[in-house]
């Protein structure tokens, strides 16, 4: 049987299809990621480099006792350096069909305002000498700038059909991981995933996106409610009625899903689609920060 080639034509076709919508949203990226640089200092944690940073009291397992600190008092102390070494950060976005719902409330879909987190994100991680990887790519994790914007096409290659839950993959045990979602889909499935990483060592941020209209339900009167990936669909009177049940089932959910993160001492925030970016983005900033200090 004769193997199918697709044609220059054709790749060149695909390839502009896939840029076309990069380079604007790289500029909005480092646009975002360059306000929230300014308030973000050097993310002093221990690790392997040269660099004195602290004493810290002697823990089983320890190593590079410091003697001479150490008989100065009654105490064993070792050193500790500052860390000069990067670290992986594996960053996914949920693509699946949920995630392009967008209201006449918010002024983007749930996947446009991931991209351009995760894409912020990576530019601030490339900043501090991280090396960085898409979780449901194929390329290793790697630094600098051609290392961004190979993971940028990478969050835009449409791909398909992408389930709503990271690939279970190993890691190495030094790795962080950022999973960005709307989580709307029962908890039972994501708590798996989250072991998965968590049971190896891993530490992660999980990063909940919603449209206005998700969080509020603004609707009046007659409604037609549709599942975008079910194919159900729901017929109410009065959907002002729903309201009430719908706001404590949605807190509820919400609640378990911060309590899954906590639990594996990963943590976790929540950023609407007609809020700033910053905020969001100075909050896994943060998060990873303070993941490499623990």
């Amino acid at each position: 049987m004769a193997a199918s080639l697709t044609s220059p034509a054709a790749m060149e076709r695909d390839a502009a299809a896939l840029a076309h919508p990069l380079p604007p949203l790289l500029v909005e990226a480092e646009r975002v990621a360059a306000t929230v640089a300014q308030g973000v200092h050097g993310r002093r944690r221990v690790g392997t480099g040269e660099s004195f940073w602290q004493f810290r009291r002697y823990q089983f397992g320890d190593s590079r006792i410091d003697w001479r600190q150490s008989a100065k008092s009654d105490a064993v102390y070792i050193r500790e350096n500052e860390w000069d070494a990067a670290e992986s950060v594996w960053l996914w976005c949920d693509r699946s069909a949920s995630m392009a719902y967008q209201s006449a409330f918010g002024p983007v879909t749930k996947l446009d305002r991931a991209r351009l987190l995760l894409m912020a994100l990576s530019s601030l991680l490339v900043r501090g000498g991280e090396r960085i990887a898409s979780l449901d790519g194929h390329d290793p994790p790697a630094s600098g700038r051609v290392a961004q914007r190979r993971f940028c096409y990478a969050l835009m290659d449409p791909g398909g059909p992408h389930e709503g839950l990271p690939p279970a993959r190993l890691l190495p045990r030094d790795a962080a991981v950022v999973f960005v979602s709307d989580f709307l889909d029962p908890l039972e499935t994501l708590r798996p995933r989250v072991e998965h990483f968590a049971m190896r060592g891993i530490k992660g941020h999980l990063l909940q996106i919603l449209d206005p209209a998700e969080e509020d339900l603004p609707f009046q009167g007659r409604t037609r409610f549709e599942g975008v990936e079910d194919g159900l669909s729901l017929n109410v009177g009065k959907a002002e009625d729903l309201r009430d049940s719908y706001h404590r089932a949605l807190r509820a959910h919400r609640a378990t899903l911060a309590d899954l993160a906590r639990h594996y001492g990963w943590s976790f925030s929540l950023h609407h689609t007609d809020r700033p970016p910053q905020a969001a983005l100075l909050a896994l900033y943060a998060a990873l920060a303070g993941e490499r200090t623990r």
